[in-house]
């Protein structure tokens, strides 16, 4: 029996009520939004539209059209940084980061932004001590992730928030690996800018994402083309959300986010958080009990995300994680997981770690068999 345990790199599988919406709208309405008054173009539209208000209500947005589509984490990341910040601004961060925020950063580092980089402690944890010791008068932004896709770590994005208030500094939250498991309201946060991908924990397909964008933190647009109003006008519309929204929309896949948030809507995300939770605690302390294994992140009392990291003494990631596919049918993530900088703070740089990230679909069955595959592994 296949068992899958990559949910953090993407949720498998979706919700039977997802693939249903992407083939409807690819099949029965298979047009783009805003392009045409015609009854299809008219009902991709009413599916954007409807999509966006659910959105907007789900993170706590009084007004939808503050909810850009895109179609990754990553590129709401990079509007969000590349349209806001200039030569010699100033952004906080931390070392616990994603290459989709560390990467735009380090680029915009050479155009002449200052950024800091806060050091999280050996669990990934950074304090709102060391942020607010890094705020300055100059201080433009804090950016940084509200969950880490090594360890698991939840950050206190309602206490950076406070700082960010007090400060004027922008607050950008990375939400790729929290959205869908964690509630999150924008304005309860003072989050100004918030960065959510679609095909992690709102069960929705790849290629959707979205930015939502408050008052006051309008950045400049990434792409300028064809936004379906103003056609008229060379000039680059202003209103939201067309403004960000060059080129014709992933319709399908914005259908099919909107049948996964209706999906985590309907479940619950406090069942789905505390499904999670009791595999992750089955997790955590099934490895604790195997030899040779070093667990890294926070311990089996602590708030977390669904993402457990090891390593097993004496073996490569990539060894572990070949023969729990090959020989046990078991799929989780190895190396380094586009986090660098999280490695290097946690200790496991450069193998990396082997990442287990169960989701909603996952059963205590399937935490059993992982756990005497590792056994069984880290036995030879």
């Amino acid at each position: 029996m296949s068992i899958y345990l990559d949910n953090a790199a993407t949720t498998f599988p979706k919700p039977e009520s997802v693939y249903r919406a992407v083939e409807h709208a690819i099949r029965e309405i298979g047009v783009g939004p805003g392009r045409s008054g015609h009854r299809r173009g008219v009902a991709a539209s009413r599916l954007v539209f409807d999509a966006r208000e659910l959105l907007a209500s789900f993170f706590g947005v009084k007004d939808s059209a503050r909810i850009v589509f895109t179609h990754s984490a990553t590129e709401a990341i990079n509007l969000a940084l590349s349209g806001v910040l200039h030569s010699g601004d100033h952004v906080v961060t931390t070392t616990m980061e994603h290459n989709s925020l560390a990467r735009p950063l380090h680029q915009l580092e050479q155009r002449g932004v200052k950024v800091t980089w806060v050091k999280g402690d050996r669990t990934g944890y950074v304090s709102s001590r060391r942020i607010a010791a890094a705020i300055g008068p100059s201080t433009r932004m804090v950016a940084l992730s509200h969950c880490s896709n090594v360890t698991g770590t939840i950050q206190p994005i309602a206490e950076i928030g406070e700082l960010t208030r007090k400060s004027g500094a922008l607050l950008l939250v990375d939400a790729a690996q929290s959205a869908g498991m964690l509630p999150i309201d924008v304005g309860g946060l003072n989050i100004d800018l918030l960065a959510v991908t679609g095909h992690k924990g709102l069960m929705g397909p790849q290629g959707t994402g979205l930015l939502f964008i408050a008052e006051g933190a309008e950045p400049a647009p990434l792409l300028v083309g064809g936004t379906g109003v103003l056609s008229s006008s060379l000039e680059q519309p202003v209103a939201l959300p067309e403004r960000f929204e060059s080129g014709t929309l992933n319709t399908p896949g914005i259908a099919g986010l909107k049948a996964g948030v209706e999906f985590v809507q309907s479940t619950g995300l406090a069942a789905i958080r505390e499904h999670k939770e009791a595999l992750v605690l089955q997790l955590l302390e099934g490895l604790a009990a195997i030899p040779g294994i070093t667990l890294y992140g926070p311990g089996a009392k602590v708030a977390r995300g669904a993402v457990v990291s090891f390593n097993v003494d004496g073996m490569d990631p990539s060894h572990i994680g070949y023969r729990l596919d090959q020989e046990y049918d078991i799929a989780v993530r190895v190396g380094l997981h586009c986090a660098p900088l999280a490695h290097r703070t946690i200790g496991s740089y450069p193998v990396g770690t082997v990442r287990v990230s169960p989701g909603f679909f996952t059963s205590g069955q399937d935490i059993t068999a992982f756990l005497a595959a590792i056994r069984a592994i880290a036995a030879k």
